[in-house]
């Protein structure tokens, strides 16, 4: 993980000091900070990665190693399932409550909700395959 955390902290580093020179140059407030945000969204997933680099052990990916060193059991994969997509609609709602009212936070709430309980569930029984 250590090759993806270095790229994801490149681009974080590059977009923060292009955020900087550009609100700097331009004097725009809200483009400036949008590439600043961007700059931020590359360094949370890398410090992570980083983070989680140094903990595990030395991938094959890691080192160049070759195609056979990866090769075995990869890992259980879960089903398909509504509830990813359900999760994601009730998010949309609560956030557009912010815009159209605070009704919309009722089905919102609702559909997440319905998605934790729900994912939750389905994890522990293995769902569909």
């Amino acid at each position: 993980m250590k090759l993806e955390a270095r790229i994801l902290l490149v681009l974080g580093l590059f977009f923060a000091i292009m955020g900087t020179v550009y609100w700097i140059w331009s004097g725009e407030n809200a483009g400036g900070m949008m590439i600043i945000a961007g700059g931020l969204l590359g360094f949370l997933p890398g410090s992570y990665y980083w983070w989680w680099s140094r903990r595990m052990p030395v991938r094959p990916e890691d080192r160049d190693g070759d195609v056979t060193e990866g090769a075995g059991f990869v890992g259980a994969f879960p089903g398909t399932s509504i509830f990813p997509f359900t999760l994601g609609a009730g998010a949309f709602f609560a956030v557009l409550s912010l815009v159209f009212g605070f009704w919309l936070m009722v089905p919102g709430l609702g559909l997440i909700v319905w998605a934790a309980i729900g994912g939750v569930a389905e994890s522990r029984r293995g769902g569909t395959q």
